[in-house]
């Protein structure tokens, strides 16, 4: 990695605030900071939900920022907020899902063999065992 990707931008600093309500999830308030740490009024706050949502196959974590002006703003549009970012990622797993079950291919007649005898299937395993004994 180069020095030049892993180096700090003073003028896009934040400090991060987190608030939850031990429940449903927690909301990251990002505020933003000069160089020397003193609040930087020229930039705007940004507000960050963050949830984990069971799933048959696990948890699953969401993160997805809050349009508002200040954290009473964030925590009222928090769960609309969280809905839609649940709605979108499950689109795009179905999306995803689609796409993998698209991408199998299996050749007409199945698998070729490497042993040479003319046997089909996966790995030579048909009807004739794919394994010659003396």
């Amino acid at each position: 990695m180069s020095e030049e990707k892993t180096r700090m931008n003073p003028d896009s600093l934040y400090r991060e605030e987190i608030y939850t309500d031990l429940h449903t999830g927690s909301i990251k308030r990002l505020i933003p900071v000069t160089g020397d740490g003193s609040i930087d009024a020229g930039r705007q706050e940004i507000f960050v939900g963050q949830a984990t949502v069971m799933t048959p196959m696990g948890s699953l974590p969401l993160s997805f920022e809050i349009e508002a002006d200040s954290l009473r703003e964030a925590v009222e549009k928090y769960g609309p907020a969280a809905e839609e970012s649940l709605q979108e990622t499950m689109e795009e797993l179905r999306r995803l899902q689609q796409e993998q079950a698209s991408s199998l291919v299996v050749p007409k007649g199945g698998m070729p063999n490497d042993l040479g005898d003319g046997a089909s299937g996966m790995g030579g395993l048909s009807g004739s065992g794919g394994i010659k004994l003396p």
